[in-house]
């Protein structure tokens, strides 16, 4: 009897935790598709195919949904994007991937920022990882820079390697996924050689 109630029991908690998790990817998809204000708890439940009260009893409220999404989503990102200063070819292919996955979601938030708080938390956090995912690539290059050298090395990489960049080629010249991503490597090549021309590349 002890063990059919504990594998019921266990049997509930994996459902519930497939409810949660297919609840958060469909606000996270939706956000990608719409405005934060559009993404209401009606769309919410028809993509994830659950109730309203279902919602309210995971995440109490719709607010606490979007803030259980948001911490989804940045941890999904944090994976999703190696970081890795002894192979920054590898690590920027990674970066391609994730701009391929995410970025257009990312270029929406970022249109909301100035207008909606919760965009703006959003698009914040993804600035500061993004340095941080910067200074560690390309950590072997900017530990041979010093005072404001470094922190303008930095900025350009950081520049180099963002989301709109990216969207220049891919978005805005309709490039291929790889024509996009060798124009970034050239163009943090070139970054790279302006800083220090004794770096090998």
């Amino acid at each position: 009897m002890k063990t059919t109630r504990t594998y019921t029991m266990r049997a509930r908690a994996e459902q519930a935790e497939r409810t949660r998790a297919r609840i958060l990817d469909a606000a996270i998809e939706l956000s990608a598709e719409r405005p934060i204000a559009a993404c209401t708890l009606p769309a919410v439940v028809e993509r994830a195919q659950v109730s309203v009260q279902t919602i309210l009893r995971i995440f109490g409220t719709r607010e606490g949904l979007f803030e259980a999404a948001r911490a989804h989503g940045e941890a999904a990102v944090r994976a999703e994007r190696l970081a890795d200063p002894d192979d920054v070819e590898a690590s920027l292919d990674s970066l391609a991937d994730h701009y391929e996955l995410r970025g257009d979601a990312a270029l929406l938030l970022l249109g909301q920022e100035s207008w909606e708080p919760f965009a703006a938390r959003i698009t914040a956090s993804g600035k500061r990882f993004h340095r941080e995912w910067v200074e560690s690539v390309f950590a072997r290059t900017l530990e041979r820079l010093s005072g404001t050298r470094r922190i303008e090395g930095l900025d350009l990489l950081v520049a180099a390697t963002d989301v709109t960049t990216w969207k220049l080629w891919r978005r805005d010249r309709a490039l291929g996924r790889d024509e996009t991503l060798a124009r970034m490597r050239e163009l943090v090549a070139s970054v790279c050689a302006r800083l220090d021309p004794d770096i090998p590349h």
